[in-house]
């Protein structure tokens, strides 16, 4: 059985290091390449100080590209009594080159490695996202622009309100999207430094270059300060749960609005066949299930920032082994956002809108407050005008023709889509993708 990397003459109780080891192992498959790299660009920085020869260098650079390329094909496993992805790369890199794996670690700590491993991962998971949420958005803004003449009901406090239109619909969660891109911008932006160097939180009396392995792994610049940088733990994963939270509220209030729109009640869209499941009983139904199943994990998403809160609020400066447990539920939050964005993507671009909703009677008092403008508009005062509709809509004499003549900006006739896609744009070209995804492709020789 391996030796862990702290283990000196005595070894620990093993109920304790079932508890403590917990779900390491299986969390630190989801950092195993991003460690890889670290590892990479940590020894480069090494042979520059003299810490490793040119020759070591080659040949744990060579022994770790085999090692990422396991990891890509699935074969990298974490093995029993090995207790994390740290040991088990420097055990292999030990195993297969003898004392010159031993020497990968020297000027750094596993506190400071899982930081970087993390912020890695992060970076690279946000990516993703904003890539979904960019295809979702623009699914909508086309949806948008294809139904923008067709109206629909409004609705305060589910009575019905004012009209509306699908355009104003499917366009109003693309702009909350953009407002979410923004926020994953920013998450991105405090992710986006590097924690190497900072060892265990007080630096290293070895000469790091610290700035050599931020250029290396294309950050964009240090957690200067080593004591903050271990005092990002934790923090760093609430920021971008934030982020992750704001998109699933988008989501999750659109996947409600599907459900009831979809609902025979309402008849406003018609989700596709194919998305919908049956009933054992009832041979007629077809369940929005899907975008039941959406909201309640993006509802759980919501509450993310406020478990890593729970956990970290209280700790002083230092390590602690409770940010342990954050991996747990922050690391696979990600692939559950992604499946709901897939899902939300694919269905808002297969659904169909009910054209003529407002052909049944119901939804004529929507029209009120359009009357009562065109009253003020030849000349009577508003109260008056207000005052008379309402009399009418008593009396059962109020008529309309069911038209409306909106021209402000972001109205039913003036959807401002292009604007919307312009600030859109805009956030999208605030992240910088391109440096990281060059320095990883450079280190790794590809």
């Amino acid at each position: 059985m391996a030796q862990k990397l702290w283990e000196k003459t005595v070894q620990v109780n093993k109920e304790i290091e079932r508890f403590t080891v917990g779900h390491d192992r299986e969390m630190d498959l989801y950092l195993a390449k991003h460690d890889v790299l670290g590892s990479m660009a940590h020894i480069t920085m090494l042979e520059s100080i003299n810490l490793l020869s040119s020759t070591e260098l080659e040949i744990l650079l060579d022994e770790l590209k085999l090692i990422y390329s396991s990891i890509e094909q699935g074969a990298f496993v974490i093995e029993d009594g090995v207790e994390d992805v740290h040991s088990q790369v420097e055990l292999m890199l030990t195993r297969r080159l003898g004392d010159i794996g031993k020497k990968i670690h020297s000027g750094r700590s596993r506190n400071d490695q899982v930081l970087l491993d993390l912020k890695l991962f992060t970076r690279s998971q946000i990516k993703e996202i904003v890539e979904m949420v960019e295809h979702l958005f623009n699914v909508l803004i086309s949806q948008s622009d294809r139904y923008k003449n067709v109206l629909m009901p409004g609705y305060t406090h589910l009575q019905i309100a004012m009209p509306s239109s699908f355009g104003l619909w499917f366009g109003a969660y693309a702009e909350s999207l953009v407002d979410d891109m923004m926020f994953l911008q920013a998450a991105f932006r405090m992710c986006n430094r590097n924690p190497l160097g900072s060892a265990a939180g007080y630096g290293s009396s070895f000469p790091l270059d610290r700035t050599m392995t931020t250029n290396l792994l294309g950050f964009d610049s240090l957690n200067y300060n080593v004591v903050y940088a271990q005092m990002g733990r934790g923090k760093m994963e609430r920021n971008v749960s934030f982020s992750l939270a704001s998109v699933a509220g988008t989501i999750s209030k659109l996947a409600y609005d599907a459900c009831l729109f979809n609902s025979q009640n309402f008849g406003f869209v018609k989700l596709p066949d194919e998305c919908t499941t049956g009933s054992s009983i009832m041979p007629h139904k077809k369940n929005p299930d899907v975008f039941e199943l959406i909201r309640a994990k993006c509802n759980k998403l919501q509450n993310l920032p406020q478990q890593i809160m729970m956990i970290a609020n209280n700790l002083p400066s230092g390590y602690f082994r409770d940010l342990q447990i954050i991996k747990e539920i922050f690391l696979p939050a990600f692939q559950e956002l992604k499946d709901c964005l897939q899902m939300a993507t694919y269905i808002m671009d297969q659904v169909r809108v009910n054209e003529h909703v407002l052909d049944d009677e119901r939804y004529l008092l929507i029209f009120s407050v359009e009357e009562v403008n065109r009253l003020v508009r030849e000349g009577m005062p508003f109260r008056d005008a207000y005052k008379k509709v309402g009399i009418d809509i008593e009396s059962g004499l109020f008529k309309h023709d069911k038209k409306v003549h909106h021209t402000h900006e972001g109205s039913i006739g003036n959807l401002c889509n292009d604007e919307i896609s312009a600030l859109m744009k805009q956030a999208l070209n605030g992240f910088n993708f391109d440096a990281m995804e060059k320095a990883e492709q450079k280190l790794l020789g590809r």
